[in-house]
């Protein structure tokens, strides 16, 4: 049995003190962010060494950079440079931008040199000590934590620690599954057994939202003065409605996944991006359903089961395709057609259930579109036409 970096979060409990040391703390590093965007946006590309350096020299003069903690300043320096490269290796990804003081919601990150576990405390540089809820024991010594704050003000500590890898069931190694993602049926498996319906916990919770916003409506003030307790207290009963709902989805989310994993070797997802559905009618609904959250969900349960997970299957014409003959139609079919009918070879399915089965086909022969794969490769490795 090998071994697997995973991460343990556990609630803080920080004083008055405590929780203006890591405000002020974030600040600074949300300064050296947006300066680093900056840079950035004037023409250049800096990296973490010229970074680095310019921190040290910035320190020297600044008392105010130096009150902080050089381990979070470039913690958040390495963390900038990481996205800065990536937006220029990974495809569709964009440039960091700016952090605002109001909408962006704070997050340090400390290395091993730069904090301690005493006497069940979070001890943090410049004598900041934080109580930890320990609601379950680390499984070894942790090499780094994230303080992060979410939108009810509550806060949290994420261990990277290193533990014993779970055991997952054996799969049948010629076991395969198909995920489409949809609205009115969150995901749609080649199986019926493991499909995922539209929970809808955010709908069920939209009239206590209305009624909250509502309140938050009648309790703003004009531009220019500082928010009052009752509005305080009526966004963060309205954050309270949105957290409940997102923490429903990520539990069901990773319930389905753990059952599609543990029966299945190999897993073709959807390469789908749910952002051009806020732009639609479908919005609320698509929102509602979490489908980024969901998959990120099963892709990392299928690669930590060492199971074989595909991706990168395009979802163009997986709907207008025929899973058995692999024929294309010569119209797309309309939202409100449900039914996938093959005029060449006479198959009919849902139509959501055969996209799935074309995005199965298409990843076990090794492709990423349904374009890569012809009528006759399909038909050599299996496909059957109906006479």
């Amino acid at each position: 049995m090998g071994t697997e970096v995973v991460r343990y979060n556990y609630r803080l409990r920080p004083g008055v003190i405590a929780e203006r040391a890591l405000i002020a703390e974030w600040h600074r590093c949300r300064f050296l962010w947006n300066e680093a965007v900056h840079q950035q946006k004037t023409g250049g590309k800096p990296t973490f060494a010229k970074l680095s350096k310019q921190l040290t020299d910035t320190r020297a003069r600044s008392t105010w950079l130096r009150d902080g903690s050089q381990v979070a300043q470039q913690q958040m320096l390495r963390t900038y440079a990481h996205a800065l490269d990536a937006s220029f290796t990974v495809k569709g990804r964009g440039r960091p931008r700016y952090k605002s003081r109001r909408k962006t919601f704070p997050s340090l990150e400390y290395t091993r040199r730069g904090f301690r576990i005493r006497d069940g405390r979070l001890v943090l540089p410049k004598g900041v000590s934080i109580p930890v809820v320990w609601s379950r024991a680390l499984p070894s010594e942790p090499t780094s934590v994230r303080i992060t704050c979410d939108s009810l003000g509550h806060w949290y500590a994420s261990f990277v620690v290193t533990r014993d890898a779970e055991p997952f069931p054996a799969a049948d190694l010629d076991s395969g599954v198909g995920i489409d993602w949809g609205v009115a049926r969150t995901a749609t498996a080649t199986d019926t057994r493991f499909d995922l319906p539209h929970a809808g916990h955010r709908k069920r919770c939209a009239a206590e939202l209305a009624k909250s916003q509502r309140r938050m409506a009648r309790r703003r003030r004009g531009r220019g003065h500082p928010p009052s307790k009752g509005y305080q207290r009526a966004r963060k009963t309205a954050a309270k409605v949105h957290k409940k709902a997102a923490r429903q989805n990520r539990h069901d989310g990773r319930i389905w996944a753990k059952t599609v994993v543990a029966e299945h070797q190999l897993l073709a997802v959807e390469d789908f991006k749910p952002k051009f559905l806020a732009k639609s009618n479908m919005a609320r609904k698509a929102a509602d359903a979490a489908v980024g959250a969901i998959k990120r969900e099963l892709i990392e349960q299928g690669r930590r089961a060492g199971r074989k997970v595909v991706v990168v299957v395009r979802p163009a014409y997986t709907t207008m395709t025929c899973s058995r003959c692999f024929a294309r139609a010569k119209q797309p079919l309309e939202l409100a057609e449900r039914i996938f009918r093959c005029w060449p070879c006479g198959h009919t399915a849902c139509r959501d259930r055969n996209a799935a089965r074309v995005i199965l086909a298409v990843a076990e022969r090794g492709h990423t579109g349904v374009d890569d794969v012809s009528q006759a490769d399909h038909l050599l490795r299996g496909g059957a036409v109906a006479v």
